[in-house]
């Protein structure tokens, strides 16, 4: 195929979790400050979690994320003032986020979209998050905002992969088609299942360390790599996409 286009998942593709405990004490506590409780902010905040699995299984069912006012008003604080909760909504999401810990960059991968997009790939992203604001602080906060073609979330379009639409939106906005695109994911019921629902011509997952894929006939990748900077191996540029240079692994 020719490869015009590479889109990317973030969580767990191109960002990792780090637990940094100011962080995330930090965020925690902004959490117990805004909605006024007793409980200190760690049983608090896992209080709060309980309630967002509840709220998880209904987004994976409909393939759907609710607003972030629908979210804390609906599902996470439903026993406070609406009027209250919806003004502090985007500030609560974004500190629930961090209440894990920081979202950064895997190891070699800046460099290697870099590399990619000097080699004449298009790079966007397509990613399932809660929050309006986090992305575009990250972006700009790391100078990478000029790297993607298009970014699409799922806290935007309202949308979860698998459900093509997602992938839909992305390639309108790139302007490509799907038969010359390529999704690189770590989840493969919802990356690569809905990357071949769209339409995508190729796709590669991701299995770093301590991770270990689950393989099916619906959700098999074209190749699967164990670092952020084998994809060039995989995409050697001319708009080439070569998943032999990868492991290729049968269910």
């Amino acid at each position: 195929m020719e490869a015009k286009a590479i889109f990317l998942d973030l969580g767990g593709t191109f960002r990792e979790v780090v637990e940094i405990p100011e962080v995330y004490n930090k965020a925690r506590a902004r959490i117990a400050e805004i909605c006024q409780t007793d409980m200190d902010p760690d049983t608090y905040w896992a209080f709060i979690n309980k309630r967002y699995d509840v709220y998880r299984e209904w987004a994976l069912h409909f393939l759907c994320e609710a607003p972030e006012k629908m979210l804390w008003t609906r599902w996470l604080v439903p026993e406070l003032d609406r009027d209250y909760v919806e003004a502090h909504a985007v500030e609560l999401t974004e500190n629930f986020r961090l209440a894990k810990g920081d979202r950064q960059v895997v190891p070699h991968g800046i460099e290697t979209v870099r590399e990619l997009r000097a080699r004449g790939y298009k790079v966007g992203i397509i990613s399932d998050l809660v929050g309006t604001v986090e992305i575009d602080k990250w972006l700009d906060r790391d100078g990478i905002r000029d790297l993607f073609c298009t970014v699409k979330q799922s806290s935007v379009t309202l949308l979860r992969k698998p459900h093509p639409a997602i992938y839909f939106q992305a390639l309108d906005e790139a302007q490509v088609r799907g038969e010359e695109s390529v999704f690189v994911g770590d989840n493969l019921n919802r990356d690569i299942v809905g990357a071949k629902a769209a339409g995508f011509g190729g796709t590669v997952s991701v299995e770093y360390p301590g991770k270990h894929l689950k393989l099916t006939e619906e959700n098999v990748p074209d190749c699967i790599i164990h670092d952020f900077a084998d994809l060039l191996n995989v995409f050697p540029g001319n708009g080439e996409f070569h998943p032999e240079n990868a492991e290729r692994r049968k269910p």
